[in-house]
């Protein structure tokens, strides 16, 4: 028997990464006071590369002085995984939910993310598929088109998915994404050549399949 229960869902638009993690942070402390219900942050980032708590510094492929030149950030995170990139036109989501409440564990959790951009990549007739061993997040062959970062503390979730609707792709030259050499890096625009996404900027259609799965 399945319970009902609840999701709050912010809506927060273009937010800097770091506001974005202050806010995760305060979240994650309320949910584990039982101040509030699960959260999903919907939002979307000025370009930024971030690094999990590997610190795998070698995977930036740009020196450091010159991020300001290209218009981005680098900021350190205590999340899984390895150098990413967020930006504008990516769907990106951080639940701050508890497992233990839904009764999952961490690697089923992960699962249950992938599956929910595989289903979004399936709205548009992209089949999309998990990583193979060692090849974290979605994608479309050989391509990269989801990737998934998270942070669990006593059983609350942050940190979480960015799935490439239409970024610029150029900003991925800069890293090996997710640490994974010799991959490509792909988007639903590429995959579609569709350029009907701008209804999706918000991250609406992700929001309610992930409602759905967790």
């Amino acid at each position: 028997m399945r319970f009902q229960r609840s999701l709050e869902v912010w809506k927060l638009g273009k937010i800097n990464y770091l506001e974005a993690l202050k806010l995760q942070e305060k979240l994650v402390c309320d949910r584990k006071a039982h101040k509030i219900p699960d959260t999903l942050l919907s939002l979307q980032h000025p370009p930024t590369y971030t690094l999990g708590k590997r610190r795998t510094d070698h995977n930036l492929l740009i020196p450091v002085p010159e991020l300001e030149k290209i218009g981005a950030e680098l900021h350190y995170t205590q999340r899984g995984g390895d150098i990413t990139y967020h930006g504008p036109h990516q769907a990106i989501l951080y639940p701050i939910i508890s497992l233990r409440e839904i009764g999952l564990g961490a690697r089923k959790y992960v699962e249950k993310l992938e599956l929910t951009m595989i289903d979004m990549a399936s709205q548009y007739g992209v089949k999309a598929c998990a990583g193979k061993k060692c090849e974290t997040g979605v994608w479309v062959g050989d391509r990269k088109i989801g990737a998934i970062g998270v942070r669990i503390s006593s059983g609350i979730t942050s940190h979480g998915l960015a799935f490439n609707i239409d970024p610029d792709l150029d900003y991925f030259k800069h890293i090996v994404p997710c640490g994974i050499a010799d991959k490509e890096v792909t988007s639903l625009r590429r995959e579609t050549g569709n350029i009907g996404f701008k209804a999706f900027e918000n991250s609406g259609p992700v929001v309610i399949m992930l409602g759905e799965v967790i």
